[in-house]
C-alpha cells in the first residue's frame, strides 16, 4: 500500500470525530485530541511565503484549513474536512539546508503526524547552481541525515521549482543556464531519491513548469496563486 493510501485511510478513519461534540476536559475530548493529525512544515519560502501575499497565507495553512473565500475550488478539500488536524509551521523564509536542524529543535511529536519539507532553492542561489565539485554530494549527505533523524513519518519532500519555466532567456543567476539547470536537476534527483526512501516526493518542479508567471512574485517567491499551487501539489498525497 502506498504512503498516500495509508494517509488517506487514516484521515477517513478520523472523519466521524468531526460530528462529535465533546465537552472540554472529558475523557472523550482527550481521545479526540490524541487523534489529531499534526502537519509539520520545514524548509524555506516555498512553504513560508505568507509575507509575499496581501492575505498572509501559506501552503500549510491552506492544507489544514482552506480559505473558502479566496479559493472556493478547494472548499471541503483540506485536512480539517476529514478529521481533527493542526499545523505546526516551522519553515523559515530564506532557509538553507544548514538551517533545518534548528527548525526541528525540540520536536516531540505525538499521535499521527506528517512532515512537509522544501529545501534546496536557496542553496542553489548561494552557490550550488554553479557547483562543479562535491557540493551537491555534501547537500545529499546533510539532507539524508536530517530526514533520517526527523522523528516524523511520513516525510513528503518537495522538489525545487524553476521560475524561468525552462526558458534560458529568463536566466537571472549570472551562471550559464546549461550549468545551472544541470545542478538543479542534480539537487532534485537527490530530493527524489530521499523522498522514495523516507516517504514520498512531491514534484513541485514538474507542477510549476505547467504554470505561468502569476504563480511567482519577486522573481522566485510563490505568489498567492503560487502558495495555493504548492498546496495543490502536496494535497494530492494527503487526501
Amino acid at each position: 500500500m502506498s504512503i498516500g493510501s495509508k494517509i488517506r485511510r487514516r484521515l477517513l478513519a478520523w472523519a466521524p470525530a468531526l460530528f462529535l461534540a465533546h465537552p472540554a476536559g472529558t475523557a472523550a475530548a482527550a481521545t479526540a485530541r490524541a487523534d489529531t493529525l499534526t502537519l509539520y512544515t520545514f524548509g524555506d519560502s516555498i512553504l513560508d511565503c505568507a509575507r509575499y501575499n496581501e492575505h498572509g497565507v501559506h501552503p500549510g495553512q491552506l492544507i489544514v484549513r482552506n480559505d473558502d473565500r479566496l479559493f472556493p475550488e478547494f472548499r471541503g478539500r483540506d485536512l480539517q474536512s476529514r478529521g481533527p488536524a493542526r499545523l505546526e509551521h516551522r519553515a523559515v523564509d530564506g532557509a538553507t539546508l544548514g538551517g533545518l536542524p534548528a527548525q526541528a529543535r525540540g520536536l516531540s511529536p505525538k499521535g499521527h503526524s506528517v512532515a512537509l519539507v522544501t529545501i534546496g532553492g536557496n542553496d542553489l542561489l548561494m552557490g550550488l547552481a554553479a557547483d562543479s565539485g562535491s557540493g551537491i554530494k555534501s547537500f545529499e549527505t546533510a539532507l539524508e541525515r536530517f530526514v533520517r533523524t526527523l522523528p516524523i513519518r511520513p516525510v513528503l519532500l518537495g522538489t525545487v521549482y524553476d521560475p524561468t519555466f525552462g526558458d534560458d532567456a529568463r536566466n537571472f543567476l549570472g551562471i550559464p543556464p546549461r550549468i545551472a539547470r544541470a545542478n538543479l536537476q542534480r539537487v532534485n534527483d537527490v530530493i527524489r531519491s530521499l523522498g522514495t526512501r523516507y516517504g514520498r516526493t512531491v514534484d513541485l518542479h514538474a507542477h510549476f513548469l505547467r504554470g505561468d508567471p502569476s504563480w511567482y512574485t519577486r522573481t522566485i517567491e510563490p505568489s498567492l496563486k503560487g502558495a495555493s499551487e504548492v498546496r495543490r501539489a502536496f494535497l494530492e498525497y494527503l487526501l
